[in-house]
Parts: structure tokens; C-alpha cells; sequence
């Protein structure tokens, strides 16, 4: 048996996205603009709130810098090129969380992260790996990389701010058609 305290926790990756401010401004005024359309999906209904939000891509120009700078550091993660990726956001208010879950649903090489909004106190990301706990704290403009198969969820959002994350899946490359 491996002693715990020699065992290797699961790789978790961070990056900051520069000018974050300027761009998560931007996105979160279209987020707001957009999700209301009737069109848009919402999956993954608990405790009376949906946690995924998902809207299409071609209708939020305002995604492509936050889009472009998670591929690249996924693609730089895996060592592969064009990782096929899926994305959706989620939108958190106060006294909400996010449940246990993983993403290890289909070919998934890589899960992700990124925060548009996040006040003090609007619920830490907690990885679970094995029985080690891994507490991140939001904040805007990091991205957070981790493996797919790794169950994860957000504490209660204690702020009277909503929290808006955006989280990403990344799988290998798709051939061309």
C-alpha cells in the first residue's frame, strides 16, 4: 500500500488571461444580453437552478478571446494541436452552488475553468483527488485546468453577487469533414 502522504495529486494547471478586465466586461454585458433568448439551453437542473448555460458561440463574438486563450493553453497541457472543445457557463447567485461532479463522459482530455465575476466569498472550486482536497479561490481572469475524471464542485456563493464562470471541455482533435 502507497503511503498518502508520498502520493501524487492530480496536475492542475493555472494561467491568467491578460487584459481580463477589459475582456470580462465585455463578455459578461453580452452573457447578459443573450441568455435570456428563448434559444438558449439549460441543462443540469438542481436545487431549482440550472448549472449550464450554453450559447451558441456565433452569437457571443465577445467569447473569442477567452475561447482562443483556453484552447492554446489546453492544446500547450495535452502537447496536442486544435483539442476539439465544448463550452457552456455558469451562472451562480447567492446561496447557490454547484454539486459533486466530473466530466469524464465521453473523450474528454482535459476540464476547465475561467472566471468572468467572482466576489469575495462566491464559493471556492474544490477538486476531490482521492482524499486530498484541492480549494481554489475565483478570481477574474484565472484559468484553471484539470483532468476531466477528477469530481469537483462549488461551495455555496456567500456573496450577494451572482458568480459567472465559463467551463470548458477538451477532447482530441476532430478529423476534417
Amino acid at each position: 500500500m502507497t503511503d498518502p502522504l508520498l502520493r501524487t495529486l492530480s496536475p492542475v494547471h493555472f494561467a491568467d488571461l491578460p487584459q481580463a478586465a477589459d475582456v470580462n466586461r465585455a463578455l459578461i454585458e453580452a452573457f447578459e444580453r443573450t441568455s435570456a433568448a428563448l434559444d438558449v439551453r439549460r441543462t443540469h437542473k438542481f436545487a431549482g437552478r440550472y448549472e449550464n448555460t450554453y450559447i451558441p458561440a456565433e452569437r457571443l463574438p465577445e467569447l473569442t478571446p477567452v475561447r482562443d486563450f483556453a484552447v492554446h493553453r489546453a492544446a500547450t497541457v495535452l502537447g496536442i494541436d486544435a483539442p476539439h472543445h465544448g463550452f457552456w457557463f455558469n451562472e451562480m447567485r447567492s446561496g447557490q452552488r454547484t454539486t459533486l461532479h466530473d466530466h469524464a463522459e465521453a473523450d474528454e482530455l482535459l476540464s476547465g475553468v475561467y472566471y468572468l465575476s467572482c466576489a469575495p466569498g462566491s464559493g471556492r472550486l474544490v477538486l476531490h483527488d482521492d482524499d486530498a482536497q484541492i480549494l481554489i479561490t475565483p478570481r477574474p481572469g484565472l484559468l484553471v485546468l484539470f483532468p476531466p475524471d477528477l469530481p469537483h464542485e462549488v461551495e455555496q456563493n456567500s456573496s450577494t453577487e451572482t458568480r459567472l464562470s465559463i467551463a470548458f471541455n477538451f477532447g482530441p482533435p476532430r478529423a476534417a469533414s
